[in-house]
């Protein structure tokens, strides 16, 4: 069965890569001049967002930058959607490929039939409180209620911590800002987000600091023999590109090789405050035998 299995996926890597698509998606963009590329961010820091002269600034719009250059592209412009339109519009052609920090899975890639790039940003939780709080340490947090933001990776997490027993509850909030708010009125004694929300949102709510170490994601229990597998590590964000472009998946890895070799990705991170050190091993090192 193993063996009708490889056989079965060689062949159809073979009919990938012999089939008209996989030579024509990076010529296609030369051809048109221009790489359009889906972005459902727009206005969050660090990731993008547009100063009064329509000018794009952030993380996405320096890696996209330096991709175009290190492609040699002519030219790449964002095409701002909504986040539930990305890679619909991806699959419908309307853009290239997506960058809009979206979190490299298994599931994402089986299930939604697209293809990642190697990973150029990792996101993590930290639990954050008031500066004059007398929460030290995750032990402290007994008996408190954890805000953060439905539907996210970081609510996730806030309900795994109370079912270890760190914390009582969690408050739920419809926007990033929210959960700030009510840490700020005292409605929830402790926050839990990933580190770039809590950069973009430390601008408006001073007097912040972080209690123990990053919290990172855990998958999915459907998912976790396929993410430990995975040459990635979890909570990693990629570009996404169509599952018949293998050539244009090839040419960005190569960019974002070059970009992590050289320490631009490094230098990216550092200019919007989101470096750390765990940014340097997103790419999982093979274990030796």
């Amino acid at each position: 069965m193993k063996r009708i299995t490889r056989i079965s996926s060689i062949l159809t890597l073979m009919s990938i890569l012999g089939s008209p698509a996989y030579a024509t998606c990076l010529d296609d963009i030369r051809k048109a001049g221009i790489m359009l590329v889906g972005n459902g961010l727009l206005g969050a820091h660090p990731s993008l967002w547009q100063d009064s002269e329509g000018t794009y600034h952030g993380i996405d719009a320096d890696i996209l930058s330096e991709l175009t250059r290190r492609m040699k592209l002519p030219k790449s412009e964002f095409m701002i959607t909504e986040w539930s339109t990305m890679v619909p519009g991806l699959k419908a052609g309307r853009w290239d490929i997506v960058l809009s920090d979206v979190n490299i899975t298994q599931e994402r890639q089986v299930m939604g039939h697209v293809l990642f790039s190697t990973p150029y940003f990792m996101l993590y939780d930290y639990l954050i409180v008031p500066e004059n709080s007398p929460i030290h340490a995750l032990s402290d947090m007994k008996g408190k209620i954890i805000g953060s933001v439905l539907g996210t990776n970081d609510s996730a997490t806030a309900h795994r911590l109370v079912e270890q027993g760190i914390g009582s509850d969690v408050a739920d909030y419809d926007t990033f800002g929210d959960p700030f708010v009510a840490l700020h009125n005292g409605q929830v004694d402790a926050v839990v987000v990933d580190q770039g929300t809590l950069h973009a949102q430390s601008t408006h709510f001073k007097g912040l600091r972080t209690v123990g170490g990053p919290i990172f994601y855990t998958p999915k229990p459907a998912w976790i023999k396929a993410e430990a597998a995975a040459p990635y590590r979890l909570g990693s964000e990629g570009i996404v590109v169509r599952e018949a472009c293998p050539d244009l998946l090839q040419a960005i890895n190569g960019a974002l090789n070059t970009m992590r070799s050289d320490g631009t990705i490094r230098m990216i991170l550092k200019k919007y405050g989101v470096w750390e050190p765990q940014q340097d091993h997103l790419i999982k090192t093979p274990e030796r035998g």
